[in-house]
């Protein structure tokens, strides 16, 4: 996470007040009071986020894993990696990442590095999600959680990445995960 420079003090906003106004399972949405830079008045509402980790599970024919998964909030069935929340504010995001790995898809990995840290929404939530990318993989049985219905998908990374090229696949882990991976291939 990044720090304020010294130049970019003229742009902080100061919290006056909040108020939690949902307390969800999930999500915790805050409407807050803050001083501009410019000393007017405004609000920010926001939703707290434990945070997640995601994998990009890479076999050695190049092929990758993703999931399909029914997403709610935008109606549609999409093409995904392997992602779950942190279950602790301490957890691990890489033991969080080994086991959505094995829930959603059954693998286990042999050898596991981080790809970077996103934040998914800056302008009205604080989730960041840590993204990794797996190789050495051991099929096993997926036991994804009961609320969780889940295909897995094995494709070609060359594939994938056209799929992100064309819109097909628009979540913003899996796009950022399969791209990352495909430079780190290309340069390798």
């Amino acid at each position: 996470m990044a720090t304020i420079d010294n130049d970019d003090k003229n742009l902080v906003e100061k919290k006056i007040s909040s108020e939690k106004v949902f307390d969800g399972v999930l999500l915790h949405v805050f409407k807050d009071d803050v001083e501009l830079p410019n000393g007017h008045k405004s609000v920010r509402e926001w939703i707290k986020h434990p945070g997640a980790s995601a994998v990009i599970p890479l076999l050695p024919d190049n092929q990758i894993i993703l999931v399909k998964q029914y997403r709610y909030p935008v109606a549609q069935v999409t093409l995904e990696v392997p992602a779950g929340k942190l279950d602790a504010p301490d957890e691990d995001p890489v033991l969080c990442a080994e086991r959505e790995l094995s829930e959603e898809t059954g693998y286990t990995a042999k050898k596991m590095w981080k790809l970077t840290t996103i934040a998914t929404t800056v302008g009205f939530t604080n989730e960041y999600i840590h993204l990794y990318a797996a190789t050495g993989l051991t099929p096993g049985k997926k036991h994804p959680d009961d609320d969780e219905f889940i295909n897995t998908v094995k494709m070609p990374l060359a594939d994938a990445v056209k799929l992100v090229e064309t819109g097909k696949i628009i979540d913003s882990k899996t796009i950022i995960s399969i791209l990352m991976l495909e430079k780190q291939i290309a340069n390798d």
